[in-house]
């Protein structure tokens, strides 16, 4: 099979998790008991694991083990909705059995890159699809995922306790309407806007450059994710110079660095070019305005459209 998804990590068992990521791209519909096929258990024995996937919800039969990863954005979402856990633990052998056991399904490694300190440190992972391939769309679900629903529970029964405990006026009645659902879904999904614009705007260019770092390629990841989980977001990426050199020049580069991120987004992150616009403002929006030649103001940021 010709290779269709390469994974680049930093760290052998991130890259683990980024081997299983790859899969769900490639057969979004696949259910727990079809991943658990495609990468038996067997495959990791050294570390006395018993699992590599478990329910979400069942992570860590014991209670003080961090044995699988948990974050939201490492659980796997399954074609029918279920989050799974990977395992954290992965040892030489176990790792190499992986990687050629992945080959099958069309997934390679890429050489581990190098860990740097601050975004995209030890422990990140991200996908270059290859051969020109694009991945299946998931066939979105529009219901609202469990965990949100958990946190309406406790939002609503707080405000009914609330308001039943108020003194009330003869016949008031009580409504809870599905306005407190959707400020929850907003407030989740603009958490996870701050942090990913946090990060991707403090990913800077070499001087004269509009090549991506891997630091950014690692937040673009990030943000080609959320833009697939929420089909109607539309950004417009701005990019940006310090003030070295020529303002027609600079104005150049700006655009340029504006297009690479689009670029990107499009080519490994999957996301529909009619969602994106490149803008370039050259040196005339400095994030340090004391300083307009300073390094955090060769950068790109991006805006939100729609």
């Amino acid at each position: 099979m010709t290779n269709k998804v390469r994974v680049y990590g930093k760290a052998q068992n991130r890259t683990a998790l980024g081997i299983m990521h790859a899969y769900m791209v490639m057969y979004p519909q696949a259910t727990m008991d079809d991943i658990k096929k495609a990468f038996p258990d067997e495959l990791n024995p050294d570390s006395g694991v018993k699992k590599n996937f478990v329910k979400a919800g069942e992570k860590g039969t014991d209670a003080n083990w961090d044995g699988f990863f948990q974050k939201e954005d490492e659980l796997l979402t399954m074609g029918d909705g279920t989050k799974v856990a990977v395992v954290k633990m992965w040892t030489k052998p176990s790792f190499e059995r992986l990687v050629s056991h992945a080959t099958q399904y069309g997934i390679e490694i890429a050489q581990f890159e190098s860990a740097e300190k601050g975004i995209g440190q030890k422990g990140s992972f991200r996908l270059e699809y290859l051969n020109g391939y694009v991945p299946p769309k998931r066939e979105v679900n529009k219901g609202i995922p469990w965990w949100v629903w958990a946190i309406v529970g406790v939002v609503v029964v707080g405000l009914i306790i609330a308001l039943l405990c108020r003194p009330k006026g003869k016949n008031e009645v009580i409504t809870v309407t599905d306005t407190v659902v959707q400020t929850v879904v907003d407030t989740v999904y603009v958490q996870q806007l701050e942090q990913i614009e946090n990060n991707f705007n403090a990913a800077q260019f070499q001087q004269g450059k509009s090549d991506l770092s891997e630091d950014a390629k690692f937040v673009l990841h990030d943000l080609a994710k959320l833009m697939n989980s929420y089909p109607e977001l539309r950004l417009r990426i701005e990019g940006h110079t310090s003030a070295e050199g020529d303002a027609v020049v600079n104005q150049k580069l700006s655009e340029a660095r504006a297009q690479a991120a689009v670029t990107f987004l499009i080519e490994h992150g999957g996301i529909d070019a009619n969602r994106l616009e490149a803008v370039g403002f050259g040196s005339s929006n400095p994030k340090n305005a004391d300083d307009p030649m300073a390094p955090e103001n060769r950068r790109t940021e991006f805006v939100i459209i729609k």
